[in-house]
C-alpha cells in the first residue's frame, strides 16, 4: 500500500468521547464564564488525549483565564454575551467572544498600564494581551463586536 493510500488512524474511544462531548457543548448556548470555560476545556479534550497525549496543564490554565476574562468583560462591559466559540486547532485553541457593545477595550494597541491603586478592575484585558496571540476585534454590521484570539496549547512535556 502506498503512503497516500494509508487509512487515517481511528481515534481512541476516549478521543471519540471527548469529541462528541465538545460537539454537544459547542451547540449549547453559553451564558456564563463557567459555561464558556467548560466548553473551552471540552475543546482541549477533543484535541489532546488526556491519557496518551495530554495538553500542557499550564497552557490549559492560561486558556481558561483568557476565556474567563473575555466572557466576563462581555457580560460586565459589553452589554451581554452574544456568542462564544472555542475551536481546537493543531497548536492551540481559537476563541471568539461576541458582545453587544461597539466599544473597543482600552489598551487594545498594547499593554495598558495597571490601574492606579484603589481603582477597581482593569486587569483582565492586559492579561488577555499577555496570554493570547493573534488578537483581532471585529465590529459586527448589526452592532456589537467579536474579539478573536488564539491561545497556544502544547502537549505535556513540550518546551516553549
Amino acid at each position: 500500500m502506498r503512503k497516500e493510500e494509508i487509512a487515517p488512524a481511528r481515534p481512541t474511544f476516549a478521543q471519540a468521547q471527548a469529541q462528541a462531548q465538545a460537539q454537544a457543548q459547542a451547540q449549547a448556548p453559553v451564558g456564563t464564564a463557567a459555561a464558556a470555560r467548560a466548553q473551552a476545556r471540552a475543546a482541549v479534550e477533543a484535541r489532546w488525549d488526556a491519557s496518551a497525549r495530554p495538553a500542557h496543564e499550564t497552557d490549559v490554565i492560561d486558556l481558561l483565564l483568557v476565556v474567563s476574562e473575555l466572557v466576563t468583560n462581555a457580560l460586565r462591559h459589553g452589554g451581554g454575551l452574544a456568542g462564544f466559540e472555542a475551536v481546537p486547532v493543531p497548536d492551540g485553541i481559537r476563541l471568539a467572544v461576541r458582545d453587544h457593545s461597539d466599544e473597543v477595550p482600552s489598551g487594545v494597541c498594547g499593554h495598558a498600564p495597571p490601574p492606579a491603586g484603589g481603582v477597581t478592575g482593569g486587569y483582565g484585558w492586559p492579561l488577555v494581551l499577555r496570554l493570547a496571540r493573534e488578537i483581532a476585534i471585529e465590529k459586527e454590521p448589526a452592532g456589537g463586536k467579536t474579539i478573536r484570539v488564539f491561545v497556544p496549547v502544547r502537549t505535556a512535556g513540550e518546551s516553549s
